[in-house]
């Protein structure tokens, strides 16, 4: 669930600035509320953004293209096992068949072994595969991330990164020894070593502070860095064999793509472009004889293909695997799912496992990673095809968070077809009675390995029974990409679909802009930007904005923390948040998001409800659709109501007025007096009589009604799939609000991918929109205020004594507001 929110540029300058100063404000690095399956790197506040640029791809097609010392062959690994590739023939023979993900294969010198990466999807391991005889042996099991094994010239050590001394360090491996030494102790994270012909030499990347490409002397230590720039997520440097020559792959000067350049060792300056405009060129390497560079890139349908360019420039040409060996024989395993309600065929998430646990891919499709529950997974549109070893198959499917996961294990033999039907049963169909399911906070692309167009999130739209999405532009650190995706829209029909824009000063708070017609600009700004950082800008500006333009504002993840008002808690509280809150600014709260704590969240909400403020619920992912490790979109959504025939307009105007409820998991309807989330209870005398439906897939603790904040009623949830009512009646006060909500029970498996379930109601207001029990309203002043005081303190040091006259009146204003609510 939850990361720090003010950075979102792992590896960049910004990031690791950034991260210090969430430690000033914050007061320590924050837990993060989803589960890391990996060693957690010390003192690192964005983990996901290391597994998602960092760790190895799981791809169909080629990827990490290893040339053999004799120029005949090229390792690579594909739907992670490696295969060898016969440049002559086309043919690729499967090396490895196990049950781990394989990856980044490297030669030894006389060419008879490889080092590789393996994934079990807990950690990282480095193996050692001797070529003639298939043994297997591992040489770097250490309980942290390991990756990067590359050899030393003479081949009797190995150089890779591992986290074994709390962060990425360069270590080197005696092979003849066992003993391994630790070359770089800096804090930051090194990777990619490339030992350099002369053995005395090592190139490398680095992340702390900035990603730059160095070059280290192991005799003295000295260092240089060759290049650098903010946000360099997908860059492998490869070395030529002579020593003298980069090949990197990097962003491209207009922002709209990426480049293979070449650049000096020796005299590093002005890059050499070989690749502009063929797409996003991954994880470089240099052929035998120094005299061509092989690379992978994905195609339309997010499958990898290999490409050789020359040293001297040119126009790239296809490499293909024309037959692939797999070393046993294969069959086809067609899928085919449906809705016990629905279509037939439907369409569904799906996963498949072979009989050793190895994850197996379909044919033509993108593959994802969901690091909850540790899982590969594609999309399918109702049926689909996959070729597998034969044998036992496990597969699994869902549709959206309503259907549980339904199982079935077939057996598939050699040459034939065998087809496989599931049926997934939804404990609920929201849509039929006007609940429209939305996720209004993740990014299409993002720094990721993929270049995906729009068109694609209707694919994922269906499979998680979606019906509105608005992906989000944002920047990466000064690089602000996808702008001419602004403009696409989907509106003819469900699934709606509008990019909207998050605007993204780190300081003060980041907010989700929805349905406005134009760009907000700056993107970004305040402490500690170089541009725009001593702005006396407050975040209301862009809250104004979206207003203006008929748009949605929502300040989204939040908190991270489950107890935002501890002392603790509360330098996590965004800084600019308090202040534009009270003054009524803000028009939604995330208070769902994988990235936040949703009980701290709601706690802050709260707050804000009791004292009079309107503010409707809003949820999303916040996941980057173009990685490989990222949860699948609607994981974490918002319902809104919507009367009649459905369109976008109406389903925003239900969001702001709160006709909604928040998820992760369970779904609730809840009625008091036949009134739904976003009306008004005008007759409060006596007992007022309640209803809440449960339905959910993944199991519940409680259920519980809420009344100002206050829990009046609790129930045990369900410890199963299903369906519940629960109701009651409760005596009411004279202003305020009522709400329900669903708490409690880890997530282990599908359809959720958050780590705990969570779903809230809107409120329905007691009286009067805004009403108030001038008890709670008091209290919850009293406590905004502390925030305030907090994000005062954290503004005034971080503009070191810089004139911020605008922002000052901001806060003032603010303050004299809760002052008067927390009068009696």
């Amino acid at each position: 669930m939850s990361q720090p929110r003010f950075t979102r540029e792992c590896g960049s300058r910004m990031l690791w600035t950034l991260c210090a100063l969430c430690t000033l404000v914050s007061g320590g690095t924050l837990d993060a509320q989803w589960s890391h399956r990996y060693p957690k790197i010390a003192g690192l506040s964005h983990h996901v953004y290391l597994e998602g640029y960092e760790l190895p791809l799981l791809t169909n097609g080629p990827i990490d293209p290893a040339p053999a010392p004799d120029g005949k062959q090229v390792a690579f690994a594909s739907r992670g096992w490696l295969w060898l590739l016969d440049l002559a023939t086309g043919d690729a023979t499967r090396l490895t068949t196990g049950a781990g993900m394989d990856s980044r294969p490297s030669w030894s010198p006389d060419g008879r072994t490889l080092a590789f990466v393996r994934d079990d999807t807990k950690n990282t391991t480095i193996v050692l595969i001797e070529l003639a005889s298939k043994s297997e042996r591992v040489v770097v099991n250490e309980p942290a991330i390991n990756l990067d094994p590359t050899f030393a010239p003479d081949g009797k050590s190995l150089f890779y990164s591992s986290a074994a001394a709390g962060d990425l360090d360069i270590w080197r491996l005696d092979l003849t020894a066992g003993t391994k030494t630790r070359i770089t102790t800096a804090k930051g994270q090194e990777l990619r070593p490339l030992v350099h012909r002369d053995g005395n030499r090592l190139v490398y990347l680095f992340k702390d502070g900035t990603d730059e490409v160095r070059i280290r002397n192991l005799s003295t230590g000295e260092e240089r860095t060759l290049a650098g720039e903010a946000i360099l997520s997908q860059t492998r440097p490869a070395l030529s064999p002579d020593g003298r020559t980069l090949a990197v792959n990097w962003p491209g000067s207009d922002a709209k793509g990426w480049e293979l350049r070449l650049m000096s060792v020796d005299h590093p300056g002005p890059f050499v472009v070989l690749t502009r405009g063929h797409g996003l060129p991954l994880t470089p390497a240099w052929s035998a004889d120094g005299r061509s560079i092989f690379y992978v890139e994905a195609d339309s349908r997010q499958q990898m293909e290999l490409y050789q360019i020359s040293a001297g420039g040119g126009d790239p040409h296809q490499v293909s695997a024309i037959h692939w060996s797999w070393g046993t024989p294969t069959g086809t395993l067609r899928i085919r799912t449906q809705r016990s309600d629905g279509p037939d065929p439907a369409p569904a998430r799906i996963a498949v496992r072979a009989e050793n646990g190895h994850p197996l891919l379909a044919n033509g499709s993108q593959v994802r990673f969901d690091g909850q529950n540790g899982i590969p997974f594609f999309y399918s549109t109702g049926v689909v095809d996959l070729e597998v070893p034969v044998g036992a198959v496990d597969v699994s499917a869902v549709q959206g968070l309503t259907t549980p996961e339904q199982h079935s294990t077939v057996t598939v033999a050699a040459g034939a077809v065998q087809e496989v039907s599931l049926t997934l049963t939804p404990v609920w169909n929201p849509r039929a009675d006007g609940w429209l399911a939305g996720d209004h906070h993740f990014h299409l692309n993002y720094g990721g390995p993929y270049n995906l167009a729009p068109e694609e999130l209707v694919t994922m739209a269906a499979g998680e029974d979606m019906d509105v999405l608005t992906p989000l532009l944002a920047n990466l650190h000064t690089r602000f990409e996808d702008q001419q995706l602004w403009t696409w829209r989907k509106q003819d029909r469900l699934p709606f679909i509008q990019f909207g824009q998050e605007v993204r000063p780190h300081f003060f708070g980041h907010m989700g802009l929805v349905g406005t017609q134009t760009l907000h600009w700056p993107w970004i700004y305040g402490p500690p930007y170089e541009v725009y950082g001593t702005d006396d800008r407050p975040n209301r500006e862009v809250l104004e904005f979206a207003r203006r333009e008929s748009g949605l504002n929502v300040y989204v993840h939040p908190i991270m923390a489950p107890n935002p008002f501890s002392e603790e808690g509360l330098k996590g509280i965004p800084v600019a948040f308090v202040a534009d809150a009270v003054q009524g600014y803000v028009d939604a709260l995330e208070v769902a998001c994988l990235w936040s704590d949703e009980i701290g969240s709601m706690e802050v909400w709260y707050r804000l409800l009791n004292i009079g403020v309107p503010m409707a619920l809003s949820a999303g992912t916040d996941v980057m659709n173009n990685l490989y490790r990222t949860m699948a979109i609607g994981t974490t959504r918002v319902y809104a109501r919507v009367e009649g025939t459905p369109n976008f307009q109406k389903y925003l105007d239900a969001l702001r007025a709160g006709r909604s409820f928040v998820t992760t998991g369970p779904l609730l309807d809840f009625k008091v007096a036949g009134l739904r989330p976003g009306e008004v209870l005008t007759k409060t005398k006596g007992k007022v009589a309640w209803s809440v439906d449960l339905h959910t897939a993944v199991p519940v603790e409680k259920v519980e009604i809420v009344v100002n904040g206050a829990v009046v009623a609790t129930f045990d949830g369900l410890k199963t799939a299903g369906s519940k009512t629960y109701s009651g009646s409760s005596m009411l006060p004279t202003g305020g609000w009522i709400a329900a909500r669903a708490v409690g029970g880890n997530i282990t498996a599908w359809p959720a991918m958050d780590s705990y379930a969570f779903a809230h109601t809107g409120p329905i207001w007691i009286g009067k929109v805004g009403s108030t029990d001038p008890t709670a309203r008091a209290a919850a002043a009293h406590d905004l205020l502390k925030a305030l005081d907090v994000a005062n303190r954290a503004m005034v040091q971080s503009y070191q004594g810089i004139e911020i006259p605008r922002l000052a009146a901001h806060f003032e204003k603010a303050r004299t507001t809760l002052e008067q609510a927390a009068r009696p």
